[in-house]
């Protein structure tokens, strides 16, 4: 199967590694030629360009730009590409990009691979990397099942588990497991700098371990996608963050209040729910 990628960054870059590891021919675009010369150089694609045009005999294109660019990177791909050709996303906001892109196309798949690094960038991409991972695909009523069931068959190729939920129920589900996380994350840097006592800033920071760096860690990555989540997700998000400013608030009322066994018996909830987050 012929197969395009637009956008080759960690995820574009690693899909590409995959699906060339499984026989497809993989062409990618990006906006910087160095960049197209190390997709290739490194074998994550057959051949890369500057221009779409690259594209015009592709089964499949993955879209693997920021949220912003898709709906617009479709509209230029619409008078090259066949009316068969299937286009999917990486975005992880499904519901606007649904809405906007489906008027324009009707075979396209919302999708989002569920794995990724702090770091971005064609010189991060792995093979693997989607293997084990949540892989969600939205499409609504009017999706052609075909469509669904061809990316589908692609998908579960990388040996990613994959999902198929409604793009707003996608949105409201990784606004607790992903987008909160990164404010919460960015929240617990942006507070241990407060510290205003240098040395014991500077204490901190050589002190921090795999704790802080297990917590910190989404919150230190590419800040464009921590705006993206926000500004594409943003009633879902702003939920989750009230309730986790209660949540935070309600800890705080049993530490001034020296309730250790009511901090003991929230700790032990957690304990034993966070489970119920990994299968």
């Amino acid at each position: 199967m012929n197969i395009g990628i637009v956008g080759l960054g960690l995820i574009g870059g690693s899909l590409g590694l995959d699906l060339r590891g499984r026989g497809h021919k993989v062409l990618g675009v990006s906006r910087q030629e160095r960049t197209c010369q190390i997709a290739i150089e490194r074998g994550a694609v057959d051949d890369a360009s500057m221009l779409l045009s690259i594209l015009t005999d592709v089964d499949i294109v993955f879209i693997c730009t920021p949220i912003f660019a898709i709906a617009p990177t479709i509209k230029q791909l619409i008078p090259i590409i066949s009316p068969d050709t299937i286009i999917t996303d990486v975005g992880s906001v499904k519901r606007a990009v649904v809405e906007a892109v489906t008027p324009l196309w009707q075979n396209f798949v919302g999708g989002h691979p569920m794995a990724g690094k702090e770091y971005n960038g064609i010189e991060w991409a792995e093979s693997g990397l989607f293997a084990g991972n949540p892989y969600v695909l939205t499409p609504i009523d009017t999706t052609p099942p075909w469509a669904v069931k061809r990316l589908e068959e692609i998908v579960r190729s990388l040996t990613s588990h994959v999902y198929l939920c409604h793009p707003e129920d996608h949105d409201r589900a990784v606004a607790w497991i992903s987008h909160l996380p990164v404010i919460v994350s960015a929240g617990l840097i942006d507070a241990c700098m407060g510290e205003t006592d240098l040395v014991v800033l500077k204490l901190a920071q050589q002190l921090a371990s795999s704790g802080f760096r297990d917590t910190s860690r989404v919150g230190g990555g590419n800040p464009e996608l921590g705006v993206m989540m926000a500004r594409y997700n943003r009633d879902f998000l702003h939920k989750s963050l009230l309730s986790y400013r209660q949540s935070i608030d309600n800890l705080i009322e049993l530490v001034e209040q020296e309730d250790w066994q009511g901090l003991e018996k929230r700790l032990q909830q957690t304990q034993e729910t966070r489970s119920q987050f990994y299968s």
